[in-house]
């Protein structure tokens, strides 16, 4: 018998979803440039990590208007949850792509290192953490309602989440840098970083994928 798991699709999550993009892509730039800037390879590992969850809140939020504008079209007789699904797939590959690219930088940084500006890289490390803050309780409501789950939404609070924790090994890494002059462990929280984003692209694609084809 076919499997069909009916998923919890609400505009609250969809409106939460576009103001958590825009807090998510002022931050990642801000991130990225200052990573370049002071040389930093954990503010850059978290920088692009948020990168990677800018792209998953983007295709999230295109899967809500696709789901809504074709919720009643019959190309989709069975109803449109799969396409919140595909899009949290998708976005997990790049989430994946993006922690092996975080991992080879870090690897080079151990032997070819640079000299890092902390104080300009803990003010904005510190903010990107207050941003997720804020993303998190933005979108902790609805991830914590009794109903069906909306996989997508789900997706992308999860994703906010893992990018609050690279943010702490970030700013755990410049601390130890800049009071201990330990270096080198900016580039190991890089790797730590790297490890975690793989971690959870792959806890994504088995969870996704089990989805796609209705395994139970």
């Amino acid at each position: 018998m076919e499997h069909h798991h009916r998923q919890e699709i609400t505009e609250e999550n969809e409106k939460k979803t576009l103001v958590v993009i825009i807090f998510t892509v002022v931050t990642m730039f801000a991130e990225i440039i200052y990573g370049y800037i002071t040389h930093s390879m954990a503010l850059l590992a978290d920088g692009f990590h948020m990168g990677t969850h800018a792209l998953a809140l983007g295709l999230t939020y295109a899967a809500y208007i696709l789901i809504r504008k074709l919720k009643d079209s019959p190309l989709f007789p069975t109803g449109t949850d799969k396409i919140g699904t595909l899009a949290a797939y998708t976005s997990s590959l790049f989430l994946g792509m993006t922690g092996l690219w975080i991992i080879i930088e870090a690897v080079e940084r151990l032997f070819h290192p640079l000299i890092i500006h902390f104080n300009e890289a803990i003010i904005v490390a510190v903010i990107g953490l207050i941003v997720n803050g804020i993303c998190i309780l933005i979108m902790h409501n609805s991830s914590e309602e009794k109903h069906e789950e909306d996989y997508n939404f789900k997706a992308a609070y999860y994703h906010i989440l893992a990018d609050a924790l690279t943010s702490i090994v970030a700013i755990a890494a410049l601390f130890t840098g800049k009071y201990f002059n330990i270096i080198y462990f900016d580039a190991l929280a890089g790797i730590l970083g790297g490890t975690l984003i793989l971690k959870w692209s792959w806890g994504l694609i088995r969870h996704t994928v089990k989805d796609l084809i209705n395994m139970k």
